[in-house]
């Protein structure tokens, strides 16, 4: 239920005009953690993965390339190649974004105040490069009970080797 009311309160937003670059935020300031300027992130990003990872967008519900990825191994960052989250941690939240229930290491997935569009949310960025990866919300499964909400954009894969 609580999933559904995520999906229709996006939805809402969406028609509103308020997601997806309508009332873009600033571009992201560069990280300590990164020498790279935001020209050189443009040069580097597809246009959808800077929108998303460098000027804080989001991705239309069920259409990343990673919400439904069924696939063991390791989902990094698609800006830096940072390893974020396991396969072992994700599951289908039923929201239309890759979910995961734990980051890979909690110092590699940084959480921030988010107070945009009326909502108080929590921000997710990754710590290496600062970069927009999506949001956490307190209705995960066990056993943290937290979900963190992805944009595929903002992810590469590794595979697991056996």
């Amino acid at each position: 239920m609580k999933t559904l009311k995520y999906i229709l309160i996006f939805q809402l937003l969406f028609s509103a005009g308020i997601i997806f670059g309508q009332e873009k935020k600033e571009a992201m300031k560069t990280s300590e953690n990164s020498s790279k300027s935001e020209s050189q992130w443009k040069e580097e990003l597809t246009p959808e993965q800077y929108r998303v990872l460098r000027e804080c967008g989001t991705e239309p519900a069920f259409t990343g390339k990673y919400y439904n990825h069924k696939v063991g191994g390791n989902y990094t960052c698609a800006a830096c190649g940072a390893i974020l989250f396991s396969s072992d941690t994700k599951y289908d939240s039923g929201s239309g974004w890759p979910s995961f229930y734990a980051a890979i290491d909690k110092e590699a997935v940084k959480e921030v105040a988010d107070n945009n569009y009326g909502m108080r949310r929590i921000e997710i960025k990754c710590a290496k490069c600062d970069s927009h990866l999506g949001h956490i919300f307190p209705d995960g499964p066990k056993p943290t009970g937290m979900r963190y909400c992805v944009n595929s954009a903002s992810l590469d894969f590794e595979k697991t080797q056996y």
